[in-house]
């Protein structure tokens, strides 16, 4: 895994809407890798979330499986990041029938949840933070919830209608 551009000493804090995301490399659930800065072009929502086959991550993930369609009407590039391995993602994947990847923010441990300011070190996980980029990879809503509480399935499908031209 390869965060670029992150500097060691830097503090945690969400990027901030109207400026480009962080760029990073992780792979998905088949080891392969998936680039931020290539999926531009169309529009991107990742989805921290704190660990695979848990019951509100799995019926969060499941909204999503189901409302996939929606997703890519909008073309947008789905991608739900845990700290789980790959091996689990694959696992967690195949049981639930996900449609999407599932990124593993396995190591260096949560890196990329901790460069969008989401990463939660007492607990080892990420926290449920949003983030939903346009086809240039400027960050144009982030949303989170607590913990043990799904976030709002409208949420995402209300941000990516504000990126459709008018």
């Amino acid at each position: 895994m390869t965060v670029l551009g992150q500097e060691q000493e830097q503090a945690p804090s969400l990027p901030a809407v109207g400026e480009p995301a962080p760029d990073f490399e992780l792979v998905n659930q088949h080891g392969e890798p998936v680039r931020l800065s290539n999926l531009r072009g169309g529009p991107v929502v990742l989805v921290f979330y704190p660990f695979a086959f848990s019951g509100v991550c799995t019926g969060e993930m499941c909204a999503l499986q189901e409302n996939l369609a929606s997703f890519e009407s909008a073309s947008a590039t789905l991608l739900a990041v845990s700290v789980d391995s790959k091996y689990t993602l694959r696992a967690y994947a195949e049981a639930e029938g996900f449609g999407f990847d599932l990124l593993a923010d396995f190591w260096p441990h949560g890196q990329v949840a901790q460069r969008y300011g989401v990463f939660n070190p007492a607990r080892g996980m990420a926290e449920r933070g949003s983030f939903v980029l346009d086809a240039e990879g400027i960050l144009r809503s982030s949303f989170s919830s607590p913990v043990g509480q799904a976030r709002d399935l409208h949420r995402y499908l209300d941000a990516l209608s504000e990126l459709a031209p008018a």
